[in-house]
């Protein structure tokens, strides 16, 4: 394999927002799938940068996060990608525009004989408010973004490497996600990074949560007081999820806004697979 460097870019899903690393700082699916290389080529290097930043829109990804990744010395051999989560939350979003600068990205790594990884995103949207329109959003771009990777096969083979979680229907469930029902938590996360590990060549078994293993909710209430209580549910996750995110919205305020990458230089993964170092 040789020495290996890979760059990701990307908003919250990519940065790993919901799945907390042993200091705090975010681990996410990415992370998870620079150790697993690692572990696997124990004798090659492989050497990690993350330039995602949650709250940001496909615009400064597919420029500002782009151009930082590819100006990275020594250059990346692996890109991974993933956008457009942010932009389907707010007015305005075009297929064309998204078309554009997914266009912009690939044309700028094949140009610098970068390897892509593009994931399509989970899909959140069963238990969202205004979720319907996030599960339409969804399926255009990812069928769209298919289109482009298929576009760029040769002799058939596809040269992009296309990891569709948006259809994976396991990840729909309800224990792959954290409390505010958007991101990932770490078991989601760890089920993303297998199905991009086993993508790129390392055979990695997706997590599967039994109905056994689903968390359980104490005894079933019955008749006003579990209306009440699902009520309750509602209410305390509008007051402590949904007004937030609004607020923000109305003074145009990002939950990324005035964050750094986590790791905006090359870190060494360690040979046994552990946490990134400097």
């Amino acid at each position: 394999m040789g020495s290996m460097r890979i760059v990701s870019i990307g908003d919250s899903f990519t940065e790993g927002v919901g799945d907390k690393g042993p200091d705090g700082t975010p681990l996410g699916w990415a992370d998870r799938v620079a150790m697993g290389i690692a572990a696997a080529h124990p004798d090659e290097e492989v050497w990690y940068a993350n330039l995602a930043v949650r709250g940001r829109l496909i615009l400064p990804i597919a420029t500002d996060q782009l151009d930082a990744a590819l100006a990275l010395t020594p250059p990346p051999t692996h890109l991974t990608f993933n956008g457009g989560g942010n932009d389907m939350l707010r007015p305005g979003y075009s297929d064309d525009r998204m078309k554009a600068l997914i266009t912009r990205i690939l044309d700028a790594c094949e140009a610098a004989g970068v390897h892509v990884v593009l994931l399509s995103g989970p899909d959140p949207s069963e238990r969202l408010p205004a979720g319907r329109r996030m599960r339409e959003l969804g399926t255009r771009l990812t069928e769209m973004a298919e289109r482009l990777v298929d576009e760029r096969a040769v002799d058939g083979r596809r040269t992009i490497t296309f990891v569709d979680n948006f259809r994976d229907p396991e990840t729909r469930r309800a224990p792959y996600w954290s409390p505010d029902r958007l991101h990932l938590n770490p078991l989601g996360h760890e089920r993303v990074a297998s199905r991009v590990l086993t993508a790129l060549g390392v055979p990695t078994p997706a997590p599967v949560v039994d109905a056994d293993d689903a968390p359980r909710r104490g005894p079933m209430r019955r008749g006003v007081g579990r209306v009440v209580g699902k009520v309750a549910g509602e209410v305390r996750y509008y007051v402590v999820y949904v007004l937030p995110w609004l607020g923000r919205r109305l003074i145009r305020k990002s939950s990324g806004d005035g964050r750094l990458p986590k790791y905006p230089t090359w870190v060494r993964i360690p040979a046994d697979g552990g946490l990134p170092r400097a």
